[in-house]
């Protein structure tokens, strides 16, 4: 009969799997709690001896609460038959499955993915670093572009010196005059100016070549081995140095000083006076300065607005390396660890799987039951139990049925006794004629 009836079938299919069932529970539950424990500990302060306690008690926790909410669940909403019911159920699951991953799941993630996420927290900051540290390279490098324009500018000064002291090229007389003096000393200034941008290029290599060296660090230690928390404190520390190059860095641009020296250039312009022999001489120097003065706040506009330019560029803001907790940078970079995440929330939810696959088979099996006719429906054990009470209540019976006969011939041998008279029937023998003959035979 049982091979014939699959509802019989599933319903002891459930229950040779509740031992299995119980054991997968308790094995999934422990497994929550050694990597909540893990996780857990990292978030901790204090002696070793607290941090193990506490984590071991939250950890112990988290495990007996996943292991009985799942129990609660299993044991209860396969068999619930209305909508209703079940829907609370169901709401009840979900609301459950919440509360596990906020105080264990992430925790998993944690201890899963934690070092891995520190990793890419240490090599994200490493890239913000690099491009702090170009972007001020490139601000400080940027005032070299400026050093072409001045040395074309104080060479075209001393070329015109050279031609005016030779051939007379501008006032018509050849000497050195009061102009000759003049466009030596813009070309003597500019010249100044060039050397000092010049100079300026040795520094801003040495600071990039510092900044390098950090960079190089800190890349050994992103990608090192080890405990990852030593190496972020020795990050830290490289770059809080870095920091400090890069703010290095966008103090030596030599941008300011272009832009102080062009209003040097025309507001200090000093012309000196005409010392021509004649006055002749004398107004034509004085012309060729007013030309050379035009020619110098010209320049000096360009070169202003050249450095203006430069320094209204965006600078570099401080950047401020933030030391985090495996678990807050496993949350931070969620992203990247998501089969991490999956692995963390499937070990305390698979039993939820569990679940529905019970609630699937009770329903399946009430389906089952209503096609069935009240024989089929009764197992090997109810048979015996029937057959059992039916054998009970035949020799109940029985004996009820001899008592009653024995109390009617009672009766009968009562009665004939108080009258004196016999019976009429000849198959009958007196009770006394039957105690003689059986005397006699013995």
């Amino acid at each position: 009969m049982l091979d014939n009836n699959n509802a019989a079938r599933l319903r002891e299919g459930v229950k040779s799997l509740e031992t299995m069932t119980r054991f997968a529970l308790a094995v999934l539950a422990l497994a929550s709690g050694v990597y909540t424990y893990l996780g857990v500990r990292s978030l901790l302060d204090g002696s070793p001896d607290m941090v193990f306690a506490a984590a071991i008690i939250y950890s112990v926790a988290v495990s007996v609460g996943i292991y009985a909410f799942w129990t609660y669940m299993m044991k209860f909403l396969p068999l619930m038959r209305d909508n209703a019911r079940r829907g609370a159920l169901i709401g009840v699951m979900a609301l459950g499955s919440v509360m596990i991953i906020a105080m264990s799941s992430w925790l998993n993630a944690a201890a899963l993915a934690g070092s891995a996420a520190l990793e890419q927290h240490l090599a994200v900051t490493l890239e913000d670093y690099v491009a702090d540290l170009d972007d001020a390279h490139g601000n400080a490098l940027s005032a070299q572009s400026l050093l072409p324009d001045v040395q074309r500018a104080s060479v075209r000064f001393s070329r015109l010196a050279d031609d005016e002291r030779r051939s007379g090229a501008l006032t018509g007389t050849s000497g050195s005059g009061s102009v000759v003096q003049l466009l030596t000393q813009m070309s003597a200034q500019l010249d100044e100016l060039g050397s000092t941008i010049d100079n300026s290029r040795s520094t801003v290599a040495e600071q990039f070549e510092k900044g390098s060296t950090h960079l190089a660090n800190m890349r050994a230690l992103v990608s090192g081995e080890g405990a990852v928390q030593p190496r972020a404190d020795k990050f830290a520390a490289e770059a809080v140095a870095l920091t400090g190059v890069i703010a290095s860095l966008q103090e030596t641009s030599i941008a300011s000083s272009v832009s102080r020296a062009a209003d040097d250039l025309s507001l200090g312009f000093i012309a000196p006076v005409a010392d021509g022999g004649t006055q002749d001489l004398a107004d034509r120097q004085d012309e060729v300065m007013q030309s050379v003065m035009g020619a110098v706040q010209a320049q000096s506009v360009a070169l202003k607005t050249a450095a203006d330019k430069i320094l209204a560029e965006p600078q570099v803001q401080p950047r401020r390396f933030v030391p985090l907790s495996s678990a807050e940078a496993v949350l931070l970079y969620a992203r990247d660890f998501l089969p991490s995440w999956a692995g963390a929330i499937s070990i305390d939810l698979l039993p939820m799987v569990l679940v529905l696959i019970l609630a699937v088979v009770y329903s399946a099996s009430r389906r089952e039951a209503r096609t069935l006719d009240a024989a089929d429906k009764i197992t090997a054990a109810e048979m015996m139990r029937a057959v059992s009470l039916f054998n009970e209540m035949n020799e109940g019976h029985k004996s009820q049925t001899a008592a009653a006969s024995i109390e009617d011939v009672d009766d009968e041998k009562s009665a004939n006794a108080e009258t004196g008279t016999k019976s009429d029937d000849p198959n009958v023998t007196p009770i006394d004629a039957a105690k003689r003959q059986d005397s006699k035979s013995s």
